[in-house]
């Protein structure tokens, strides 16, 4: 799987973990990395990666600020992108099961190495259970779309 991998200054070294993990797994890295860390602008480096998935460069992206926080609002704002900020390993598995995320925000400041290995390992090998979970999917997407989800019946 192809898997941008960006950041922001506070996500250098979290960022230099997550594509050795990506490596050893046997993805493919599309580097789109800040490696400095003087500050920089965190939407420049979201928008980047979310564009990368939005346009089929990228099957999935992987996003780390400060907080994960300023990643997930930019990335969410791009059409077609269900990024999800994780702190653990159930969000990780239950953002890509139930909400087929796209995009993962991570904190560069709040999550140490091992639990980072775990959230990435669990969401590049979880799939979207599909079901019920596809109803509500299509109606983030009518969401999205400016459309009432309360219109969205089946799935």
């Amino acid at each position: 799987m192809k898997v941008a991998v960006s950041n922001d200054h506070r996500g250098v070294k979290s960022s230099e973990q997550i594509r050795a993990i990506l490596a050893q797994l046997g993805h493919e890295c599309l580097d789109l990395t800040n490696k400095e860390e003087q500050a920089v602008d965190y939407p420049d480096f979201a928008y980047e990666a979310a564009m990368a998935v939005a346009t089929g460069k990228a099957e999935r992206a992987i996003l780390i600020c400060g907080t994960g926080i300023g990643m997930c609002i930019t990335a969410n704002k791009v059409k077609g992108i269900r990024a999800a900020l994780c702190y653990d390993e159930l969000a990780a598995k239950v953002s890509r099961q139930h909400n087929d995320a796209n995009v993962l925000c991570l904190s560069g400041d709040l999550v140490g190495p091992s639990m980072l290995r775990k959230m990435v390992e669990v969401w590049l090998s979880t799939d979207f259970e599909g079901g019920r979970h596809m109803r509500r999917v299509r109606k983030i997407q009518a969401v999205e779309e400016g459309k009432d989800p309360r219109d969205i019946t089946n799935g």
